[in-house]
């Protein structure tokens, strides 16, 4: 059957042959969701157009920018406004879902409090700030079994599709590599690369200097479960503040959310057994413009143990640098035993092209996608899956996360993901977990 051929039923038909749907199903079918949006500005406001798009309420607002809440707030007046989310969480229960989308080191306090009541949470990606934050956050998303989605919107592309399904169908043979580069050069490099990068700002150091916050803006809010510190404008507005380790994970967890969300699907990866990675002496604040982390992988399901390496920055892998693939600035390449597939979001080929000119394509066994947020909002409504559930983007955001966690460690680290440690090295345990701001403590 072609892809474009399948309705909306099937979509949820075909997904359910091969994911867990939710236990707890709302009686909701039929009726319009009344929806929390917190975060209100940036990616937030996409996603408030998104879900009001789709016909849902909008009943609740939350954002520390006052001027983004009071934007909102004019396009739907009729719901409750806040500052504080654990205001919202205290004061206003009608509601059926929230969209989180705020700075991430916030995810989770954000997210966890709407599991526990059982209302289906859509977060934008990373899921979490840390490795010990997603599995909590995984194993509350299990118990309450309610309709979750990461914001990996990518993931809802046909073109991830049908590489999934090539590289499934053993179209390029056995895969035991697979390279992801990605072009951004955002965060601790020399002056000179930053203007070579395109950085939005540069900065090597915490300023010691402290300025006043814009009169909109509540910083004390923002800071929530990070160390005080005095406001300063290489913080804010968004995205600068990506780049310091207390509020973000740097472009590894950011947009290794969309890059690394390819092969994790295609090959059906999970937890790593070591990760290595490179990238110059890391910085106690800030996270690097240009890195690499390298990934071990075990056998799964019918594929051979792989190699998985990140390229961040001004790195590309071998077979770029040495001209033997097609030279795009960002991409995905899986290397097997049969010949090599390169992938972006939008368009792949088979190499060498010359060896599959009479290659004959599956046939589509993944449909089509509904859309990223309809998937969330059919899933809330009559208990179907989503793609992108807490479980599956959990996984992917821990790894993420790891590749972090080996860069600050400087070693070579191996990854008990049962026991949540990595074994022979105890220094790594202060990055997969952090310290709380008193009064913010993730319990």
């Amino acid at each position: 059957m072609n892809s474009r051929t399948f309705s909306r039923r099937q979509f949820l038909t075909t997904i359910l042959a091969t994911s867990v749907a939710p236990a707890f199903v709302r009686a909701q079918a039929g009726r319009k969701l009344n929806v929390a949006i917190i975060g209100c500005g940036g990616r937030g406001a996409g996603n408030l157009a998104e879900i009001a798009g789709a016909g849902e309420n909008i009943v609740a607002l939350c954002d520390v920018n006052a001027n983004n809440l009071a934007a909102a707030a004019k396009k739907y007046p009729g719901a409750k406004t806040f500052s504080d989310f654990r205001k919202l969480y205290d004061e206003f229960k009608d509601f059926d879902a929230v969209a989180v989308s705020t700075a991430e080191h916030t995810h989770s306090f954000a997210t966890l409090p709407a599991l526990r009541m059982k209302k289906h949470v859509y977060c934008e990606k990373p899921l979490t700030h840390n490795v010990w934050e997603t599995r909590k956050i995984r194993e509350a998303a299990k118990a309450a079994g309610v309709a979750t989605q990461m914001g990996t919107q990518i993931h809802a592309l046909k073109n991830y599709r049908r590489v999934v399904e090539l590289v499934q169908s053993g179209a390029i043979g056995g895969v035991t590599e697979c390279h992801v580069w990605v072009s951004r050069a955002w965060g601790l490099q020399s002056e000179e690369a930053a203007k070579r990068n395109h950085d939005i700002v540069f900065v090597t150091d915490r300023p010691k200097e402290a300025q006043t916050p814009p009169a909109h803006f509540d910083w004390d809010l923002f800071l929530g479960p990070a160390m005080e510190r005095p406001f300063h404008e290489v913080y804010f507005p968004g995205p600068k503040w990506y780049r310091w380790w207390d509020f973000g994970s740097g472009t590894m967890s950011d947009l290794g959310s969309h890059w690394n969300d390819l092969p994790f699907w295609a090959l059906k990866l999970d937890a790593p057994t070591t990760i290595e990675a490179a990238g110059g002496p890391a910085h106690a604040e800030l996270a690097p413009a240009t890195m690499s982390a390298t990934y071990e992988y075990g056998p799964r399901a019918g594929m051979p143990a792989c190699k998985l390496t990140w390229h961040q920055g001004e790195l590309r892998p071998a077979l770029w640098n040495e001209k033997k693939i097609p030279q795009w600035g960002d991409g995905v390449l899986f290397v097997g035993d049969k010949g090599m597939l390169l992938a972006d979001y939008n368009k792949h080929v088979l190499l060498p092209e010359e060896k599959f000119v009479d290659f004959k394509r599956p046939a589509p066994t993944i449909p089509d996608s509904i859309g990223h947020h309809k998937e969330w909002l059919e899933a809330a409504k009559n208990g179907g899956p989503t793609t992108c559930n807490f479980d599956y983007s959990g996984g992917l955001t821990e790894a993420n996360h790891l590749g972090n966690v080996a860069y600050r460690v400087g070693k070579k680290i191996n990854w008990d993901s049962a026991k949540l440690e990595c074994p022979g090295t105890p220094e790594a345990a202060k990055f997969l977990k952090r310290e709380y701001r008193k009064g913010w403590e993730l319990i």
